[in-house]
């Protein structure tokens, strides 16, 4: 008797199977170390980059316009994968940001490198969302705690690897090189996806699509990204543009809920919300995200100015952090696989991050560097015990029709998190430090000859002894409270995971494709064969 769910195929060597699908996950590593580098690796070559193009005042938008776009793109790239199929979408997201870089590499001017840049976003949202998704097309949940691990990983890995090779770059063949090595990259990840991943289709050829959920779906993004990127730096947060942005992000944001009940297939379906799973894990990774990116986007500053280290130093020094997180990730994944037991993780991730934060807040100018490197450390390995986690149960909610659309949709909010913590710590801090210098310098610095707006490392360590003294106190004094007032938000999301449902992992992928399969003639379907897959790789196997 036939089934409507679950495919079956010929049954294959479990060796095979394993190697396949091991080769399949290299190609979508690749792909997710293509998105991954793209936010860090110009951190370090952006100063160079910004004065050979004569566009200091528009350095900002060229990280928030990828950010944007990628951000914007997420959802998109869920619900259409979920529809069509994510093999081709994966191509062409590649293909995009390879485009992005080519225009990037080849930008003579701000413009068209921010041009590069929107490009970049349009391809690297879907980069990071489809290999999630994909993963989860081949290998059950069960098994699929060590492949996010790994996944972790490669954002670990990336976080220390871009900013060195964005240096390394810059001081050697030119900046131009962290666009151009994204090239050779791109061509290896669409090798592999054109003959590695093999998928099955979506649920229709002709998708009906979203198109005013995406609409305003943008218009809230880029309102809620521009606050984070603008409020407390470029506009005061009382200023009419951030109020200005602030109701324009309630108003599409109702808008896109109205548009969303009425549509046939919403870019990101209300339903979603009715899961006590995914409300916990969207908004305990929305809170993760505001503490992770609040702490990893000024560190390396706070290490350059409190301890006189160089840039790459400073990058060096977030090493500890990162393979926490790496080590962390890896094993928390196989931890997962081999007992099938996870709601307490996440909840002793959220507390070694809150407990990382408040030791941050301890640091003085006296706290030697390796209880600094102590502290990230422990950081990384809260956020290695949660994040990749939480990613997994979300998908592990959903049955497999709708898993891009809740990778997706728990990303997205993940990234907005990361925004606003990026900007509102970083308006605390800009805040804190403004005051504490105009206290301990003479005149705000005017009568030493310092301006607060210009300040960098090696101006300081050119000052003299006692405004280097007054001025490196006073960072520290700006930001070492800040993690305290943030180390909350830790707490909330760890009591907010405590609330998960513990539902088995699926050890098996159900998908409802037997008509599109067998009009196909391609695959027969029957209970009868279900034992005989492999526990590692139940795919659609050759379908495509």
């Amino acid at each position: 008797m036939m089934s409507s769910t679950t495919p079956s195929v010929p049954p294959k060597d479990s060796a095979e199977s394993k190697r396949g699908v091991l080769l399949l996950f290299a190609a979508l590593m690749l792909s997710m170390l293509l998105a991954a580098l793209s936010q860090t690796v110009l951190s370090t070559a952006l100063p160079t980059i910004v004065g050979e193009l004569d566009g200091v005042d528009l350095m900002l938008w060229v990280m928030t316009a990828y950010i944007l776009a990628s951000t914007v793109m997420m959802p998109v790239y869920g619900k259409v994968g979920d529809l069509i199929g994510r093999k081709g979408l994966l191509l062409m997201a590649i293909g995009l940001f390879m485009a992005g870089s080519v225009v990037g590499g080849l930008a003579g001017d701000m413009s068209w490198l921010i041009v590069g840049r929107v490009i970049q976003g349009l391809g690297g949202g879907g980069l990071i969302i489809l290999s999630q998704a994909i993963i989860a097309d081949v290998v059950p949940a069960r098994q699929r705690g060590r492949y996010m691990g790994f996944m972790g990983g490669v954002f670990a890995f990336s976080s220390v690897a871009g900013p060195l090779l964005g240096g390394w770059f810059t001081e050697g063949p030119g900046w131009r090189w962290t666009f151009w090595i994204n090239l050779p990259l791109g061509a290896l990840a669409m090798l592999g996806a054109i003959f590695l991943l093999h998928l099955p289709r979506g649920t229709t050829t002709r998708p009906r699509l979203d198109y005013a959920g995406m609409g305003l779906l943008t218009i809230a993004t880029t309102c809620v990204v521009l606050i984070g990127s603008w409020g407390g730096a470029q506009y005061a947060w009382s200023s009419p543009t951030i109020l200005a942005l602030i109701a324009g992000a309630v108003v599409s944001g109702a808008l896109f809920v109205m548009a969303e009940r009425r549509a046939v297939e919403p870019v990101m379906p209300l339903h979603l919300f009715r899961q006590r799973n995914f409300n916990l894990c969207t908004a305990g990774g929305l809170l993760i995200g505001v503490a992770m990116f609040g702490t990893i986007s000024y560190m390396p500053t706070y290490l350059q100015m409190a301890t006189g280290t160089s840039a790459t130093n400073a990058g060096l020094l977030m090493v500890p952090m990162m393979a926490a997180m790496l080590i962390t990730s890896i094993s928390v994944g196989f931890l997962v696989s081999r007992t099938g037991r996870y709601k307490w993780l996440p909840m002793i991730g959220t507390a070694l991050i809150a407990a990382a934060l408040v030791l941050l807040s301890t640091m003085t100018l006296d706290t030697p560097l390796w209880a600094i490197c102590g502290y990230i450390a422990l950081l990384g390995m809260g956020l290695g015990t949660s994040m990749q986690l939480l990613v997994l149960i979300v998908q592990n909610t959903f049955p497999a029709r709708e898993v891009g659309t809740a990778t997706a949709s728990n990303n997205y909010f993940r990234q907005i998190g990361a925004s606003l913590g990026a900007a509102v710590v970083g308006s605390l801090f800009v805040s804190r430090l403004g005051d504490l210098l105009a206290q301990r310098l003479p005149g705000g610095g005017a009568a030493a000859g310092v301006e607060a707006n210009s300040l960098t490392p090696e101006l300081v360590n050119n000052l003299p002894a006692s405004v280097r003294e007054a001025i490196v106190l006073s960072y520290n004094d700006a930001l070492a409270p800040v993690f305290l007032y943030i180390a909350p938000l830790a707490i909330v999301a760890m009591v907010l995971l405590s609330f998960i449902t513990e539902k088995p992992l699926a050890t098996r992928i159900e998908r409802n494709i037997e008509a599109e399969c067998l009009a196909e003639g391609e695959l027969t379907i029957s209970h009868d064969d279900e034992d005989e897959w492999p526990a590692d790789a139940q795919t659609a196997g050759t379908r495509r």
